[in-house]
């Protein structure tokens, strides 16, 4: 099976680009939502995160307070990289152990900091949502309700748009209108299953880049 890695930066438009290959019937799997498992309470993730950040982290309810972790390890170099040696070998075990799974030609696993956790080698293939910060700015403040300020701060946490291109070997551009994005997806749906009929063909792995 053909795995394309989904990734873009925050307010990119990856949920809608994943949404719509899921419109032509392509698994998705999602490392947020993973994630969010990993750290739903009762779950022995959540406990190795208090344990390494402390009860701080926690909401009113004993759930995760995932913005203040975030402020956190956005202040903290050393504290980011002691929770993706906690969160990241699991997430990888279930894309996995998900993948192993599926029939489908291709699937997309959407990997939000596909670059910065060096996690290219997870895929076949690397598709970018790019986008300008004007846009990203616009959606993620009226989506998480932050003021831009706020949402800056993550853009500029994040690999800069030039070396996320520089990685990808396909581009998404989500400056223009859904039905656009729509004939994107539906170019590279083509194109995916192509690679894998050709790849099926020849019995070659599936680095087609």
């Amino acid at each position: 099976m053909l795995v394309v890695a989904l990734t873009g930066g925050i307010g990119s438009g990856k949920t809608t680009v994943s949404q719509l290959f899921e419109a032509f019937g392509i698994p998705v799997i999602d490392t947020d939502i993973i994630s969010r498992q990993l750290v739903a309470p009762g779950e022995v993730t959540l406990e190795a995160i208090i344990n390494q950040f402390g009860p701080s982290v926690l909401s009113a309810d004993r759930s995760l307070n995932r913005t203040k972790l975030r402020q956190i390890i956005f202040q903290n170099t050393e504290k980011k990289a002691q929770l993706e040696s906690i969160l990241h070998p699991l997430i990888r075990k279930e894309v996995a152990r998900q993948i192993s799974k599926l029939t489908a030609p291709y699937c997309i696993v959407v990997i939000p900091l596909l670059i910065e956790s060096n996690q290219e080698k997870i895929a076949d293939r690397i598709l970018v949502v790019d986008t300008s910060e004007f846009a990203q700015l616009a959606r993620v403040t009226l989506r998480d309700n932050q003021t831009e300020n706020e949402v800056a701060a993550i853009i500029s946490a994040q690999v800069s748009p030039n070396k996320r291109l520089a990685a990808a070997d396909e581009v998404i551009h989500n400056n223009g209108s859904l039905k656009e994005l729509k004939q994107q997806v539906a170019i590279l749906h083509q194109k995916y299953l192509t690679y894998n009929q050709a790849s099926e063909q020849a019995n070659l792995p599936f680095d087609l880049r």
